[in-house]
């Protein structure tokens, strides 16, 4: 027995009433929808989820690449006590100097140290060393001027596990070493045994004190397994002998050479019986693998403790209290900084585009479900089911379908790309979720808030703006233009000034957060989201302007459809808004990729003159040139004499001269866009051979010609940069050139490029104006088109270098934390516009059943099948030509508002610890970027609504004109 209100039922006690359970039965009811909810969220959680951990791989291994391309000698944190105290005992310096005493204290050093620094074993090292040069007596030891070769002295742990034995065996200490050690054994590298004559069995003598010199012994010679290593390049000096210069004045400077004899590990007490000045030192190679972006600044903050801090004292504590450490390894971390700071911004640009288009798609996707269940839920209300009763159950539903595909996109996310936070793509993939779940509930909530038996109109002739609507509008408005003045301002990498400070970790994070807020990164969005709401108030006025004259013509599929078309519901608020976003992040992130691609073809064409230069130092071959232009791809070749010691007025400072041919030169520099001039301009006078000598500094001519240009002759013009024209004024200036003859130029054209030299210093001029040997070509410049460099260096010889065009460029390419960012990009792009035109088919999904109800009922009256197909196509092209106009319009317009803000060379040419090329990378406007996306616009709203009436067109109109349906 059960009570239903105040009616008593009886029942069997064995049964239960039966209950239908809503998740199941509107899932049973709707399985379509389910599935196309559920692949929505798959894939939106999978894009979100990888963008992340996509964002740490590439920045983690642009890291680790400049950590590793930096020389081990600046990563290497570098730890050293000084020579053990006199006050001792010998016996207790002695000790101190011995391999387990400094061994113990290197562990104890590995503990000092914070994460995220750590030590790789295999690269660190340790040992004791002396740190003034010791010189030997020997006299067959080379002597470049006189001066005797120098040695140092290091016993190094780890000897035999990096080094192979080439001769000999490796040194060893019989019995206990001392201070008064008369002799010991050692090992040279195979470069040092080269270059200073040393073979195994040569015995060496270093100065001792109070005693005769120690004698080191020859046992092997080895050669470096890594010769990069940390363990061999922290001290080149160990594997490398180096030649010393004196410094002298005028004269010719003194050199000697500098080798490491390398001894037993057991050998180091008897470094105190010489006046080298022993120290122990220990130094920490950095583990590249243990290196994260994320961590940027906690890894500054080590390396700090350890330089001048926390860390420092203990390490003085445990080995010595006059211990020091030393690393440059915080300017590269500095100089990382500053380039994942300009580049940053542009991805957070992209991100927030599509990122936008995505929440956007995930609420048509709601609305969609709304409007499809609207007289359900109307009833719903109606038989009296409380609004937060409601909202519960569909959250619940949705959650059921959008919770697991959530996690399966979430899986699919850290298969795609292994590497990277979790904790980020958790984060994402939950907040995805979230708003799949919430965006029908939110929906049915604002909807059905009042009780109503059937809607009212939701057109934009019944419908006015609201003053709350008005009101977000400006806000938005507002927000927009502070952005772009923010951007304008301070540009893309404003905020990576302050990392070129100390490397302190405020600075790296500061470095590392780019130019700032999130609300310059919204810029391209802000304008796409103010241009979708004015064209959504401003575009039914002209469509109804013309509706009015089309309803005077024949015919009333024109005026129909421009009818139809001016009263859209404002439910095309968020497809438009969709439409026009991505169409701007588009146009924006394709003229980004198109800005990087031109700034390195023209960075390479800078550093290059042309297609490709092949060079030497001395003369190139007579016939070289003729046998260039006959090469496979090649168009003209350029020949060029240049001479990089070229000295204008009577200064000491040198310019690079370039002797050319005017008429060969001219078509090149005009064709390359480098400083492009008239031939006549640079023409000697007299013509080819006006002045084929110069004269010698003595005055004498030089050989190959009869009168001298620059002697008694007309002063040769010449083609200058804005800093030497600056310098010496347009008046003749004499220059004398390498070989030490002397001609007179007039600077007559004033150029900032120019094909011949890269730089900001450099002078250009007639070649038949210069002696027989200033004359001769040194480089030649070729264009052409798919060059072949493995042909042209087989022409040119072994003695030239061979650059192209192409192989330039790639260097630019080469970086890491840049090709991954311009991956990333690209695809963040592509994301935003597949889920632009994802929303405008969800856009005409959600009129189709309205638009073939209507076609149902106008055939009734007498429409023909291709008078429904033209009326479809006719309605949906109005909106579709103008989100494809306005699109481009706007993305043109924010290509243009932000350009001036925006430096592309970061991400373009920038290298860690590299200088980029002079000048900056600028943003411009890319048609392809503009018109592609907004002619597929086009084609697809066109294409859907011809396929829509065809197949409306082969069912029957049974259906929809049956009154109370469900459209």
């Amino acid at each position: 027995m059960s009570e239903v209100g105040r009616r008593w039922t009886f029942t069997r006690r064995d049964t239960e009433p039966p209950v239908a359970p809503w998740i199941r039965t509107r899932l049973r009811a709707a399985p379509g929808a389910a599935v196309a909810l559920a692949l929505l969220v798959l894939a939106t959680v999978c894009l979100a989820a990888s963008f992340p951990r996509a964002v740490d791989r590439y920045e983690d291994a642009g890291l680790r690449r400049a950590v590793t391309d930096a020389t081990a000698l600046r990563t290497s944190v570098q730890m050293s006590a000084p020579p053990p105290s006199l006050g001792a005992t010998q016996g207790e310096r002695e000790s101190v100097l011995r391999p387990a005493a400094v061994r113990e204290r290197y562990e104890r050093i590995l503990k000092v140290i914070e994460r995220p620094l750590v030590a790789e074993p295999g690269q660190s090292a340790y040992g004791v060393r002396t740190t003034k040069t010791l010189e030997a007596a020997e006299k067959w030891l080379p002597r470049p001027t006189g001066l005797p070769a120098h040695m140092t002295l290091a016993a190094q742990n780890g000897l035999a596990e990096h080094a192979r034995l080439r001769a000999g065996r490796l040194p060893r200490a019989d019995g206990p070493v001392t201070a008064t050690t008369a002799e010991l054994e050692a090992a040279v590298t195979t470069e040092t045994a080269e270059r200073l004559h040393i073979e195994v069995g040569s015995v060496i003598h270093v100065p001792a004190v109070e005693r005769p010199p120690l004698a080191v012994r020859v046992t092997g010679i080895v050669a470096p397994r890594d010769r990069e290593g940390a363990y061999w390049a922290t001290q080149p000096i160990l594997r490398t002998p180096s030649l010393v210069r004196l410094p002298a004045q005028g004269a010719e400077p003194s050199t000697y050479w500098v080798g490491t004899l390398l001894l037993a590990p057991d050998a180091a007490p008897a470094l105190l019986g010489t006046p080298g000045a022993p120290a122990r030192y220990w130094q920490l190679a950095p583990a590249p693998s243990a290196l994260t972006a994320s961590e940027l600044p906690r890894l500054a903050s080590a390396i700090a403790a350890l330089e001048s801090g926390p860390g420092l004292l203990k390490v003085r504590a445990l080995t010595d209290p006059e211990a020091d450490a030393s690393t440059d390894l915080d300017d590269v971390l500095t100089s990382y900084a500053e380039l994942r700071s300009g580049i940053r911004p542009l991805i957070a640009v992209a991100a927030f585009g599509s990122a936008t288009v995505a929440a956007v798609v995930l609420l048509m996707a709601g609305g969609l479900a709304a409007d499809r269940r609207r007289g359900e839920l109307t009833l719903l209300r109606a038989r009296g089911v409380s609004l937060r009763g409601l909202t519960a159950r569909l959250f619940a539903e949705t959650a059921v379908v959008a919770v697991p595909a959530a996690a399966l996109g979430l899986a699919a996310a850290l298969l795609a790309v292994p590497y990277g936070r979790l904790s980020y793509a958790v984060w994402t993939a939950a907040a995805v979720a979230l708003l799949a779940c919430a965006m029908l509930p939110v929906r049915a909530w604002l909807t059905h808030r009042a009780v109503r038996v059937h809607g009212a109109r939701e057109d934009l002739a019944d419908v006015r703006p609201s003053r709350r609507r008005t009101v977000a509008e400006l806000t938005l408005l507002v927000l927009a233009s502070a952005a772009v003045y923010a951007l304008r301002s301070r540009g893309t990498s404003g905020g990576s000034g302050s990392a070129s400070g100390s490397g302190d970790a405020a600075d790296l994070d500061a470095a590392g957060s780019g130019s700032g807020d999130q609300l310059v990164a919204l810029a391209p969005v802000l304008i796409g989201v103010i241009a979708a709401l004015v064209l959504v108030r401003l575009h039914p006025l002209p469509l109804r302007w013309l509706a009015r004259p089309a309803g005077r013509l024949r015919g009333a599929v024109g005026h129909l459809s421009l009818a139809r078309a001016g009263r859209t519901s404002v439910s095309a608020v968020l497809p438009l808004l969709a439409l026009l976003t991505a169409l701007t992040t588009a146009a924006f992130g394709g003229s980004v990729l198109a800005g990087v691609a031109d700034a390195r073809d023209r960075a390479a064409l800078l550093n290059l003159g042309a297609d490709a230069r092949v060079e030497v130092m001395g003369a190139l071959p007579a016939g070289l040139p003729q046998q260039l232009r006959s090469a496979s791809g090649v168009r003209e070749v350029t020949p060029l004499s240049i001479g990089y010691q070229a000295r204008p007025g009577t200064g000491v400072e040198t310019v690079p001269l370039a002797g050319v041919d005017p008429e060969g030169y001219a078509r090149l520099a005009r064709g390359t866009h480098l400083g492009a001039f008239a031939a006549d301009e640079l023409k000697a006078a007299g013509g080819s051979k006006a002045s084929g000598a110069s004269k010698t500094a003595s005055g004498s001519k030089a050989a190959g010609g009869s009168k001298a240009a620059g002697g008694s002759g007309a002063p040769l013009p010449a083609l200058a940069s804005p800093t030497v024209a600056d310098r010496y004024g347009t008046g003749p200036v004499p220059v004398r050139l390498e070989d030490g003859s002397e001609i007179t130029v007039r600077i007559t054209v004033v150029r900032e490029l120019t094909p011949a030299v890269s730089g900001t210093e450099f002078l250009v001029v007639d070649r038949a104006g210069l002696g027989a040997v200033p004359a001769r070509p040194t480089a030649l410049l070729l264009t052409g088109d798919h060059l072949d460099k493995g042909a042209l260096r087989k022409a040119a010889g072994p003695a030239a270098d061979v650059r192209l065009r192409a192989d330039e460029r790639a260097r630019y390419v080469d970086s890491p934390l840049q090709s991954g960012a311009e991956r990333v990009y690209a695809v963040a792009v592509a994301a935003g516009s597949g889920y632009a035109v994802l929303a405008l088919l969800l856009a005409l999904v959600r009129a189709a059943p309205e638009r073939s109800a209507l076609l149902a009922r106008l055939r009734t009256m007498g429409l023909t099948r291709s008078q429904g197909r033209r009326l479809l196509v006719l309605e949906a092209l109005p909106q579709a030509l103008l989100a494809a106009v306005g699109g481009a319009l706007t993305g043109w317009a924010a290509v243009r508002l932000l350009a001036p803000g925006v430096d592309l060379t970061a991400v373009a040419l920038a290298t860690p610890g590299d200088t980029p090329p002079p000048g900056t990378a600028a943003l411009h406007t890319d048609p392809a970027s503009l018109f592609l996306p907004a002619l597929a616009v086009l084609l697809v709203a066109t294409g859907v609504a011809a396929a829509q009436a065809w197949w409306t067109g082969r069912r029957g109109s049974v259906r929809e004109l049956r009154a109370g349906d469900a459209r």
